[in-house]
C-alpha cells in the first residue's frame, strides 16, 4: 500500500512540473496554384481562433476573416496579388474554423505565398502548408515566425531534392534523439520487459507498427490530423507507465477501470463542447484502455500480447514520425529512399536509446548503486504516467506550450 501512495504522490508532482515535447500552436493551409489563380484554404482549431477574440471566445466570422485577410496573401514579383473575390468561411469539422481566399495574380511567374497569422499571438505558432500545382505536383512547407514566405520557384525543387540516403538516416536518428515523447515511450518498453525475449517482442511490434503508418502517411495514402496523433502518442506513454505499475501491484482492475473512466470523462467534456479530440476516438480509447490494462495485469506471460499492443502503439507513433518528416519538402522521386533511410535512422536511434538505458542499469548493478527493481520501476513508471497525462490533456484541449 505504501508503494501505491508513493506512486500517487509522484503523479501529482509530475502534473505540477513543466513538460514539453511536440505540443505546439498550429494551423493548416491548403494552396492550389492554377496558373495566375491561387486558392488558399485556411483551417484553424477553435482554440487558436479564440486568440483573436478579446474575451477568448469563439470569434465571429467577420472578425476571423478580417484578421486572416490581412495575414494571408500572394505576391507575383514585387506586386501583391489582389483577391478575386471576398474571403468567405466554409464548412469545417467540429472544433475547427475554415476560411477560403482566392487571388488573381498579374503574372504566373515568381509567385510567393505569405502566411504570418497568429505569430503576433503565439510566436512559436506554425502553419503546415500543403501546396498543389496545376500539373499535379504536390509539396509541403512550414510557415514559422522566422519563415513567413514561400518562394514557389524554390519550393518545386525541394530542399531534399539533392539529399542522399545518409541525410535521411540522419533525419531519422535526430528525430528520436530530439523527440522526448518517443524516447519516453521507449523507456516504458524497457521497463516492462523483464527478459531479453520480452524486449525483442515489444520492440519488434513497435517497429512493425510505425514502419507501416510512416509509409502510408509519406506516400499520401493516409493523412491523419497531426493534433490527434500528438495526443494519442502522449496517451501511449501514460498507458505504458500504468501497465508497468500494474505488473508490480498485481491489482489491475482498479487502475484499469479508473483509466477508462477518466477517458470517458473526457468524452463527456467533448460532447459538451470542450476539447479537440473526436468523441468517437475518446470512446474507443476508453474501451481499448480498460480491456488492455485488465488483460495485461492478469496474464503472466504477456510477451506476445505486448507485441500485438505495441504494434498498435507503433501505428500511432508512425504517424507522429511522418508529421515531422512531412514538414520538409519531399521529392516524389525519392520517396522510397526517404522511407528506407528515415526508417533505418529511427531504428538506429531506438536501438541506441534502448542499449543506453540497459547499459546504465547494468552499470548501476555492477557498482551496487541500483535500487530494488520494483522501486525503480514504480518511480520511473509514475513519471511516465504523469508526463504522458500532462501532454495528453494539454494536447486534447489545444493548450499551447
Amino acid at each position: 500500500m505504501s508503494r501505491l501512495w508513493v506512486w500517487l504522490a509522484l503523479v501529482l508532482v509530475g502534473f505540477c512540473s513543466a513538460a514539453s515535447a511536440h505540443t505546439r500552436s498550429e494551423s493548416h493551409t491548403n494552396w492550389t496554384i492554377l496558373d495566375r489563380i491561387v486558392r488558399v484554404d485556411v483551417t484553424v482549431p477553435d482554440a487558436e481562433a479564440a486568440r483573436l477574440s478579446p474575451d477568448g471566445r469563439r470569434p465571429a466570422d467577420g472578425m476571423m476573416l478580417a484578421y486572416l485577410a490581412s495575414h494571408v496573401g500572394v505576391r507575383s514579383g514585387a506586386d501583391a496579388c489582389p483577391q478575386a473575390a471576398p474571403g468567405r468561411t466554409v464548412q469545417a469539422a467540429t472544433g475547427y474554423r475554415r476560411a477560403e481566399f482566392v487571388y488573381d495574380c498579374p503574372r504566373a511567374d515568381d509567385l510567393r505565398l505569405r502566411f504570418d497569422g497568429f505569430f503576433d499571438r503565439v510566436p512559436s505558432h506554425v502553419d503546415l502548408a500543403q501546396i498543389q500545382f496545376a500539373d499535379g505536383t504536390f509539396v509541403e512547407e512550414l510557415f514559422t515566425a522566422d519563415s513567413r514566405e514561400v518562394d514557389l520557384t524554390a519550393s518545386r525543387g525541394g530542399r531534399l531534392a539533392g539529399a542522399g540516403l545518409l541525410r535521411f538516416i540522419g533525419m531519422g536518428i535526430m528525430h528520436i534523439f530530439t523527440g522526448v515523447d518517443h524516447m519516453s515511450f521507449l523507456l516504458g518498453l524497457v521497463l516492462i520487459s523483464r527478459r531479453l525475449r520480452d524486449l525483442i517482442f515489444v520492440v519488434t511490434g513497435f517497429t512493425i507498427g510505425h514502419s507501416l503508418t510512416l509509409a502510408l502517411a509519406v506516400t499520401g495514402l493516409i493523412r491523419p490530423h497531426a493534433e490527434y496523433i500528438d495526443a494519442l502518442v502522449a496517451l501511449t506513454i501514460a498507458l505504458i507507465g500504468v501497465e508497468n505499475i500494474l505488473v508490480t501491484l498485481r491489482r489491475p482492475n482498479g487502475l484499469a477501470l479508473a483509466a477508462g473512466a477518466f477517458l470517458l470523462g473526457m468524452w463527456g467534456l467533448r460532447v459538451l463542447g470542450d476539447g479537440t479530440l473526436p468523441p468517437l476516438l475518446l470512446a474507443g480509447a476508453a474501451l481499448f484502455t480498460t480491456c488492455y490494462l485488465m488483460m495485461s495485469g492478469q496474464i503472466h506471460d504477456t510477451g506476445r500480447l505486448r507485441m500485438v499492443v505495441t504494434t498498435v502503439f507503433g501505428l500511432i507513433h508512425g504517424f507522429g514520425f511522418a508529421a515531422d518528416l512531412l514538414e520538409s519538402r519531399l521529392p516524389k522521386e525519392k520517396l522510397a529512399e526517404i522511407l528506407v533511410g528515415f526508417n533505418l535512422g529511427v531504428e538506429m536511434g531506438q536501438l541506441t536509446v534502448v542499449l543506453a538505458i540497459t547499459g546504465v542499469v547494468m552499470l548501476a548493478r555492477r557498482l551496487h548503486l541500483a535500487t530494488p527493481r520494483a522501486i525503480t520501476v514504480d518511480l520511473l513508471a509514475a513519471w511516465l504516467v504523469a508526463v504522458g497525462m500532462y501532454w495528453f490533456i494539454s494536447r486534447s484541449f489545444a493548450v499551447a506550450a
